[in-house]
C-alpha cells in the first residue's frame, strides 16, 4: 500500500512525477496499490479527471498497470529504474530455478578468440556492419530459410524489437504477443505505452485462428518467438508457419520474430519472413555464445531495417566492431561448434528430464524446446510459495501471462538430469492439487 508515501501535486505531470519519485526512492515497491482517483484527488484538492489523467500518464510510460477491481498498481517490473535494483530473494540453501538464464559452465570459452583477435582501428564513417560478419550472417540466416533483404546489427534481441516496433508503433497502438508471452517483452510495450494483444500458443507456436482474431482487433504489429518459446518451450512448426502465412498474407501488420536460441533451439526454423511486406527476423547471439556479448542479428524487409539504422545512428550509432570481430571469430571455429552443439544436447536432455519426471509424477507441463518449462495451475502465489517452503524458487507466471491462465515457469538448464525427479517430486507436492488444464 501508499500509505507511508504521500503522493503530491496539483497537476497530472506533478502528480505522475510524485509516484515515478516514489517508485525510484523504492518507497513506492512493485505491485504496491494507488489510492483510488476520486479519494486521492479528495485529498490533493484537485479534480478526479487530473488524478486519472496522472494514472494514464504512468501507464504509458510503463510505471503502473491497471488490475481490474484492484484498481491502479506499480508494475511488478516499472520502466523506472529504482536507484538499488530489486533482486529476487532466494532463501539459503534454496534451488534457484526462476531465472531463466542459460548455463554460464556450457558457453564458449571467449580467451582462445581473444588471443587471436589483433583489430585494426576504425573510424565513425566505416560500415557499421563488418563486411565478413555480414557475409556469415547472410550465409547462416539463408541456410535456415531467411531472405536477407537488408540486415544490420543491434544490442540484443530486446534492443532490436523495440527499434523495429518504433518503426511502426505508436503510443495507443495494439501489439499481437503470445499469450503467455517474454516478460522483458510485456515490460517494453507497456514502456512504449501500446496496448498487448494476447494471442494463444500450444507446442507448434501461435494459434492461426487466435492470430486472425488479433489481426481483427486491429493489432500494428506482432511479436512471436521462433523456437525455444519463454516460457512454455513452444516452437513454430512448418506446418503452422504455412497456416500462419496464410493469415497473415497481404496484411499491413509489422511481423517479429524472435528466433533468440538459435543454434541451441534443437529443432528448424520455420520462418514467417516475408509472409508480410514489413517484416523482421531477430537473431541474437546471447543464449549461445553469451549474455556479455550483446548482438543480435536483425534481417528485414529495406524499408524497415533503413529505419532502425537511421534511428541508433543517432544514438550508439553502431554495435561495437571489436564485438563483431569476436562473434565472428566465435562462427567460424570448429570447436565452438563443437560446443554449442554439446550445450543444445544438455539443454534438451536437462529439460526432457524435468518433463518426463513430472509427467511421471502427474502434473501436465510443456517445454519441447529452450530453456525452460511451464506448469499450469490455478493459484500461482500457493504454487510459488509452497515451492519456495520447500526450498525451490520458480518464477510466478503473472509476469507473463496477459489474459491466459496462471502457472508456473521452471528453468531446467541448469538443473542436472540426476536431480529432476526430486524437483518433480517438489512441484507435485505444491501444485497437484491446484493443477488447471493449459490453454
Amino acid at each position: 500500500m501508499t500509505s507511508q508515501y504521500r503522493i503530491t501535486g496539483r497537476g497530472a505531470e506533478e502528480i505522475s512525477a510524485a509516484v515515478e519519485n516514489g517508485v525510484r526512492e523504492g518507497a513506492l515497491a512493485p505491485g504496491a496499490t494507488l489510492p483510488p482517483v476520486r479519494r486521492l484527488a479528495s485529498e490533493l484538492g484537485v479534480a478526479p479527471t487530473t488524478v486519472a489523467a496522472a494514472y494514464a500518464i504512468l501507464r504509458r510510460r510503463g510505471v503502473v498497470e491497471t488490475a481490474g477491481r484492484r484498481g491502479t498498481r506499480i508494475r511488478t517490473r516499472p520502466a523506472t529504474a529504482p536507484r538499488t535494483a530489486a533482486v529476487v530473494a532466494i532463501p539459503p540453501g534454496a534451488r534457484d530455478l526462476s531465472h531463466g538464464e542459460p548455463d554460464t559452465a556450457l558457453l564458449p570459452p571467449l580467451a582462445p578468440v581473444l588471443s587471436r583477435l589483433a583489430p585494426e582501428p576504425y573510424g565513425y564513417a566505416d560500415d557499421m556492419v563488418l563486411p565478413a560478419v555480414r557475409a556469415l550472417a547472410v550465409r547462416r540466416l539463408e541456410s535456415d530459410g531467411v531472405p536477407v533483404e537488408a540486415l544490420t546489427l543491434c544490442h540484443g534481441a530486446l534492443d532490436a524489437i523495440e527499434r523495429s516496433l518504433v518503426t511502426r508503433v505508436r503510443p495507443g497502438d495494439r501489439v499481437a504477443v503470445e499469450d503467455p508471452a517474454w516478460a522483458n517483452l510485456l515490460d517494453l510495450l507497456a514502456a512504449l505505452g501500446v496496448e498487448p494483444v494476447g494471442v494463444a500458443v500450444d507446442e507448434d507456436g501461435p494459434v492461426p485462428s487466435a492470430v486472425a482474431a488479433a489481426i481483427g482487433r486491429g493489432v500494428t504489429a506482432m511479436v512471436v518467438t521462433s523456437r525455444a518459446h519463454n516460457p512454455t518451450g513452444g516452437a513454430i512448426s512448418g506446418s503452422r508457419a504455412a497456416e500462419l502465412r496464410e493469415v497473415l498474407a497481404g496484411r499491413d501488420v509489422l511481423v517479429i520474430e524472435d528466433d533468440h536460441a538459435a543454434e541451441l533451439a534443437g529443432v528448424p526454423l520455420a520462418p514467417l519472413a516475408g509472409a508480410t511486406p514489413h517484416w523482421v527476423l531477430v537473431r541474437s547471439v546471447s543464449k549461445p555464445y553469451g549474455p556479455d556479448l550483446r548482438c543480435a542479428l536483425l534481417a528485414g524487409d529495406p524499408a524497415t531495417v533503413a529505419r532502425v539504422d537511421g534511428r541508433r545512428r543517432l544514438g550508439p550509432g553502431w554495435v561495437s566492431r571489436l564485438t563483431q570481430r569476436i562473434v565472428a571469430e566465435l562462427w567460424q571455429d570448429p570447436s565452438v561448434d563443437a560446443l554449442i552443439a554439446h550445450a543444445a544436447h544438455e539443454y534438451d536432455a536437462r529439460r526432457g528430464a524435468l518433463l518426463g519426471a513430472l509427467r511421471a509424477a502427474g502434473v501436465s507441463a510443456t517445454g519441447r524446446t529452450g530453456l525452460n518449462v511451464w506448469v499450469p495451475v490455478t493459484d500461482e502465489t500457493a504454487a510459488v510459495t509452497a515451492l519456495r517452503d520447500g526450498g525451490i524458487v520458480v518464477a510466478p507466471g503473472s509476469r507473463y501471462r496477459v489474459d491466459t491462465g496462471p502457472g508456473v515457469r521452471i528453468t531446467a538448464s541448469t538443473l542436472p538430469v540426476a536431480d529432476a525427479a526430486e524437483v518433480a517430486s517438489a512441484v507435485a507436492s505444491a501444485v497437484t492439487a491446484r493443477l488447471a488444464p493449459h490453454r
